[in-house]
């Protein structure tokens, strides 16, 4: 029979907590699942296919941004590759963090380059000058956005753990995108 301790959180509000020897007994039950206990409400399937999704749609922009910085060229090309590189290296961080989550939900990240670009969100648009380049950075960007809002919603309360790391990423996509909306207002002619 299971238990439970009373406890008041920080604003005074009564919280049940479950009790310790029954806390103890869940975490031995399935422990092959590693981190996903009993408690985990997400359903995992759909959460890996998301994350997989996501991971998908961070290498196409890795790919984009390293194309755009070899490519750029002319007079404002400098500190545009900058942020170029600078951003690349970040959505690649992006892209192990999903993957670490993926397989500590029991998933396996899926790297395969066939079907990367169908499973991504974002497209792969070489864009043939340097406004054109980061036009369809932008474009990218405002897509993960989008996507990253969409997927923290569906998460709810389900994955906590996921739906933080979503959020930190949704961060860094806003301020790419902040920083691609300054570099095109910077080198409009």
């Amino acid at each position: 029979m299971q238990t439970t301790n009373q406890t008041t959180d920080a604003v005074g509000n009564l919280q049940m907590l479950t009790d310790t020897k029954t806390l103890r007994a869940r975490a031995r039950k399935h422990i092959e699942e590693g981190a996903v206990t009993t408690g985990y409400a997400a359903n995992r399937d759909s959460v890996i296919k998301l994350l997989n999704e996501a991971l998908a749609t961070e290498l196409i922009c890795v790919l984009r941004y390293k194309r755009h910085y070899f490519m750029a060229k002319g007079i404002h090309a400098e500190p545009v590759k900058a942020e170029f590189l600078e951003h690349a290296n970040e959505e690649m961080a992006h892209a192990d963090l999903i993957a670490k989550r993926i397989t500590e939900l029991g998933g396996e990240p899926d790297f395969s380059p066939n079907g990367l670009s169908e499973r991504s969100h974002a497209e792969y648009v070489a864009g043939d000058t340097l406004s054109a380049m980061i036009k369809e950075d932008l474009i990218a960007e405002r897509i993960a956005i989008e996507s990253y809002r969409e997927m923290i919603a569906y998460l709810g309360d389900t994955d906590p753990t996921t739906q933080r790391m979503l959020k930190e990423i949704l961060a860094m996509e806003e301020e790419h995108a902040d920083d691609l909306a300054s570099l095109i207002e910077n080198i409009k002619p």
